[in-house]
């Protein structure tokens, strides 16, 4: 697509592998299966859930949530469900706000969800950003414990001055700029 190679790209970014969505699969296909998986692994019934966050910048829709396909698809009836957009450190934002979430008592179980398929968003035709972008999806589920486990710390920051450097352009903005 465009003049590179994978030799190129690995020396630079790092990058040696990239997976992309299949035609009509979409963030919360790719949410679902991380969901599960994650579910499997700490041995947790979806019913148990007192939250779903997904940390996306590609969601299904504006609304409803994609946490909200989340928790349909995967019978988490009792969690309330909301998404993040955070960028590149949504799961981040996710993660700390899930942690004190159940450390204040508010919540005992979140389930975490980082996903996106940027493949859909990206610009292939443009050799300096479509190289670093992909598709995936990740989740932890956060529990409440006696023991000290957990997150020991985290500072969370912003620079809203290079916003301008990566924008995505949705509604009435994506109709102007065709």
């Amino acid at each position: 697509m465009v003049d590179t190679s994978d030799d190129w790209i690995r020396t630079r970014t790092g990058i040696s592998e990239r997976r992309l969505l299949d035609e009509g699969e979409a963030t919360s296909h790719m949410a679902i299966r991380a969901a599960r998986q994650a579910l499997e692994r700490a041995e947790m019934a979806p019913f148990s859930l007192d939250l779903i966050i997904v940390a996306t910048s590609t969601p299904d829709y504006a609304f409803p949530a994609t946490a909200c396909l989340v928790q349909d698809a995967i019978g988490a009836i009792h969690a309330a469900a909301f998404d993040l957009e955070a960028a590149c450190s949504g799961f981040l934002y996710a993660l700390w706000m899930g942690t004190n979430l159940v450390r204040s008592g508010a919540y005992r179980s979140i389930l975490i969800v980082a996903a996106d398929a940027l493949s859909r968003v990206t610009n292939w035709k443009d050799r300096s950003t479509c190289i670093l972008f992909g598709d995936g999806a990740g989740a932890v589920v956060l529990r409440a414990t006696t023991r000290r486990r957990g997150l020991l710390t985290c500072t969370l920051g912003a620079y809203g001055a290079g916003s301008d450097l990566i924008i995505t352009y949705h509604g009435r903005e994506a109709l102007q700029k065709g």
